[in-house]
């Protein structure tokens, strides 16, 4: 089978790769850049095809003829954080999927649409909001597709990854005062195999929506706190100070840093902190094949102080037992 990986160079895109050329498929990577790939590309696909791909500009159906030619199969793993220029949530998280859709279903092409969970057509991101309206159209077109939300994703190689083991690290942790939800975090290496395996699984109808999360399910300062006891260092076996930060104030620096693009603070992301982002039915393990991989380590409790009585000369005496 020939597969084309959207986003192919990106954190869950060079997973999805690998774990399909593990399998044995053939693959094709899209790419913004073609020459800046292989810096990207781990050397296990560096012989790969590379196609490049603008999603923004590939809002029509008749656009994406070309790129879907010759494959059996198409991951798109495309997401954007925050704009740039011509690179628009509704372009590229809502109007590029509807078209390719479209495209696949004429093309009779599979198609697997990398989302994530706790999408809400009323949420208050446009980032979010531009994610559900790129869910919808493709369930409203008849392609053969499978829409796959990922809980929160722990691995080498990610931004938002990399920025949250090092924030574990520090000796005070952070975190909105209403950011309740949980999470339950897996490693991107097992949703790689998981895109892979559904590649493979053509006109399913229980597999059209697909939610995966790891075994554990932790807040967001708990998952910091189960990152730093497995990271080893210093204070590795210190909890860090837990500091709630009011609701208001968390929200205004999520838009400071929407603006100066600063870190992978979000707005959209402080919204999906507010409720539970797990699986309805976690089928993960179903796909893999095996359990999930752990995701941090639960910190050892703090040992309780233990109190002991101790003399002081006035003890009311006890009279001997008659027996």
């Amino acid at each position: 089978m020939k597969v084309l990986v959207l986003g192919g160079t990106g954190f869950i895109g060079r997973h999805a790769a690998a774990a399909l050329r593990a399998r044995g498929h053939a693959v094709l990577i899209g790419t913004r850049s073609p020459k800046r790939a292989l810096a990207k590309l781990p050397p296990a696909l560096r012989d790969c095809d590379l196609r490049e791909t603008h999603l923004e500009s590939l809002t029509t159906c008749y656009v994406w003829k070309p790129l879907l030619a010759d494959v059996d199969a198409v991951v798109n793993a495309v997401g954007i954080l925050r704009e740039r220029g011509g690179e628009t949530y509704d372009r590229v998280h809502h109007m590029a999927p509807r078209a390719l859709a479209v495209a696949c279903e004429r093309m009779e092409v599979r198609l697997v649409h990398i989302s994530a969970l706790g999408l809400r057509p009323e949420a208050r991101s446009s980032c979010l909001r531009s994610k559900w309206l790129g869910e919808r159209r493709i369930a409203e077109s008849f392609a053969d597709y499978s829409i796959v939300r990922p809980s929160l994703l722990d691995g080498d190689g990610g931004f938002v990854a990399a920025w949250l083991r090092r924030a574990a690290q520090w000796p005070v942790h952070f975190y909105p005062a209403d950011a309740r939800g949980q999470v339950a975090a897996l490693d991107v290496r097992d949703l790689g195999d998981a895109v892979a395996a559904l590649c493979e699984a053509r006109r399913q109808e229980g597999l059209r929506e697909v939610e995966l999360g790891g075994s554990a399910r932790r807040t967001m300062v708990e998952h910091l706190g189960a990152l730093r006891a497995v990271q080893g260092g210093k204070f590795s076996d210190h909890p860090a100070l837990r500091v709630a930060v009011p609701a208001p104030l968390a929200w205004l620096a999520g838009l400071a840093c929407d603006f100066l693009h600063f870190t992978p603070v979000s707005s959209a992301n402080l919204e999906l902190m507010r409720r539970d982002n797990l699986p309805r039915e976690n089928i993960l393990q179903a796909l893999i094949g095996r359990a999930p991989a752990p995701v941090g380590r639960n910190p050892a409790p703090r040992p309780a102080y233990a109190f002991t009585a101790m003399p002081t000369g006035h003890e009311t005496p006890v009279p001997p037992s008659p027996q």
